[in-house]
């Protein structure tokens, strides 16, 4: 490989390891001052933005990696077990509501140089995370529908903190994308 290829790898290393890690603590601190939900899940303070960012300054590629790395340190910090002890409920609680729920964001990449593409990213990225958490709901945490159609019970309980993230992560991202649209691009060097 030559020297700007090494040069361009090592940047997209180094800045998707830094915006990993900026996801990660932005959700520790929301899990320490108290915004979990009962049975997983937690209002988030923008940890969804640094993911989506990788993908949006260095590609697919780039976005699913650093997506699936923050995926598995999700499940490592707030493993939420299933209410059930069976393997395929365990391998079921892993693949929907950490490793597909996380990596999605990764998609993000798809959008990469486009003008606002945060904006098309994160509607898309998000819905599709809510998406594997509510089927999550449906066919693992079921038993917590009490009288609840199993579909609403997982539709206002991931619906919840999920329409959270959206909300807010639009919000930031809107302002960002007009203030400083520079985040979401590397200049070719």
């Amino acid at each position: 490989m030559n020297n700007l290829g090494s040069q361009k790898n090592l940047r997209a290393l180094v800045e998707t390891s830094m915006l990993v890690a900026i996801g990660f603590v932005l959700s520790f601190v929301s899990n320490l001052i108290g915004l979990r939900m009962p049975q997983g899940g937690s209002f988030t303070l923008l940890s969804m933005l640094p993911i989506l960012v990788i993908g949006l300054r260095h590609g697919l590629k780039w976005g699913l990696g650093g997506a699936f790395t923050y995926s598995c340190l999700q499940m490592l910090m707030e493993f939420w077990p299933p209410p059930t002890a069976t393997v395929a409920g365990y391998i079921s609680v892993v693949m929907l509501d950490y490793v597909v729920a996380f990596t999605v964001l990764g998609l993000s990449g798809f959008f990469r140089n486009r003008r606002y593409g945060l904006l098309y990213a994160t509607p898309l990225c998000l819905f599709l995370r809510f998406f594997s958490h509510f089927i999550s709901g449906i066919i693992i945490w079921n038993i917590y529908a009490g009288e609840l159609p199993v579909w609403l019970y997982s539709l206002i309980y991931n619906g919840s903190f999920m329409g959270f993230e959206l909300v807010t992560t639009m919000a930031v991202g809107a302002v960002l994308c007009k203030t400083a649209p520079f985040l979401f691009t590397v200049k070719a060097q």
